[in-house]
């Protein structure tokens, strides 16, 4: 028969560390105590993860997973409050747990250096008490709502975009789960992340303390938790809106007749290709896995110092060109490719770039769908082009 372990106390320096939290009435020491014994996963140590972490830890919930396999780099340095300086080049993982534990040195983190997938994904959500989602991409908000929905662990979550942002609490007993609010992932490419499309360095902190607020509130039983209410947030205007979301009957995970009773392949319903282990990322192929409709920075670099005839297209934002630009590159931002595309020969080589090769590959298939039969899409953006031909250009 399996031991239960008894539940933590709180010694005499904690009580001191939490005092004003065992002021409140609406927490004092049983409620600090829940804290305390409280395990909360928290999916992705980044933007998002920064400020979840930090006041997770602050707040004395007793212990926290983590689950991230990036690192630290410099472009992160701008809004992931939780890493420093000295910390880029360094796991996100070991990062975010050493702030946290230097904020509190009575926390129990669990470190999973590996990407949450549909084969280890219930084997890491089922020892905690709640998901808190952090991620970026359509394919693991999509895994993370169906294992919560599938063990009956609520949900908190939280997205960003530029300026704009968004809180709720998913697969809570009775109320909507993710899918309830997106049936369908969005095209491909339709929605640019934040590497493409920016986003403003303070919006995650104020998304990410929704996140950590409502994890606190659920543990301690208290208050309204975002159950049925998604929380819109514009930092231009400084506005809050809520709309209702409610469940969904039919609703294929959390309906009244569920037709899906285990993970999936979240890529391919995503329609987007899983990356393989060991293989290069998107953006970064190497020249002998490319098709003809892709070119990569050295095959091109080489062309144009032979001076070949074509035509090289820059679809990024005027912004972004200020900021770093490829000579001989002609500005045409992807939204005006369709008003401007008298300005291209048709009949003539047309190579199209943009920061990472998102956007790019778009205006490539828009010229396509036009009639012009010879485009490639410059692999990786000028991001490779810094870093595989002229690292004087900055990157960003």
């Amino acid at each position: 028969m399996a031991t239960i372990a008894a539940p933590l106390e709180l010694n005499k320096d904690e009580i001191l560390r939490y005092s004003r939290h065992l002021i409140l009435p609406e927490v004092g020491m049983d409620g600090q105590k829940k804290l305390k014994n409280a395990k909360v996963l928290m999916v992705g140590a980044g933007g998002l993860g920064a400020p979840l972490g930090l006041y997770l830890a602050a707040s004395g919930i007793g212990r926290i997973g983590i689950v991230d396999f990036d690192v630290v780099d410099f472009t992160n340095l701008q809004r992931q409050v939780i890493h420093g300086t000295k910390d880029v080049g360094k796991k996100k993982l070991d990062s975010a747990a050493e702030s946290m534990m230097d904020i509190n040195p009575y926390l129990q983190v669990d470190k999973f250096d590996t990407a949450i997938t549909s084969e280890n994904a219930l084997d890491i959500i089922r020892d905690y008490d709640m998901v808190v989602d952090g991620t970026d991409n359509f394919p693991t908000r999509y895994l993370i709502n169906d294992a919560c929905v599938l063990l009956k662990k609520p949900n908190v979550y939280g997205s960003i975009f530029r300026f704009e942002g968004q809180a709720t609490i998913y697969a809570y007993p009775g109320g909507p789960c993710y899918r309830c609010s997106y049936p369908e992932p969005p095209p491909p490419g339709l929605v640019p992340s934040c590497a493409e499309g920016g986003v403003l360095g303070i919006l995650p902190g104020m998304i990410g303390m929704m996140q950590a607020t409502e994890a606190v509130k659920l543990i301690l039983g208290i208050g309204e938790p975002l159950v049925g209410r998604l929380v819109l947030y514009d930092a231009l205007a400084m506005r809050f809106r809520e709309m209702k979301v409610r469940r969904d009957p039919e609703c294929p995970v959390c309906g009244d007749h569920p037709s899906i009773h285990a993970l999936i392949d979240y890529h391919q319903f995503c329609g987007v290709p899983k990356p393989q282990e060991g293989q290069p990322m998107e953006g970064e192929k190497m020249s002998g896995f490319m098709s003809d409709t892709e070119i990569d920075v050295i095959a091109l670099r080489a062309r144009l110092d032979k001076g070949d005839k074509f035509q090289f297209i820059d679809v990024r934002e005027p912004n972004e060109y200020q900021i770093a630009s490829i000579p001989g590159a002609k500005l045409i931002p992807l939204n005006d490719v369709p008003k401007r595309i008298s300005e291209l020969d048709p009949n003539t080589e047309v190579i199209v770039h943009c920061k990472m090769g998102g956007r790019s590959a778009k205006a490539c298939d828009f010229l396509r769908a036009s009639g012009f039969k010879n485009v490639k899409n410059m692999l990786g953006g000028i991001t490779a082009w810094s870093d595989k031909v002229d690292p004087s250009v900055p990157k960003y």
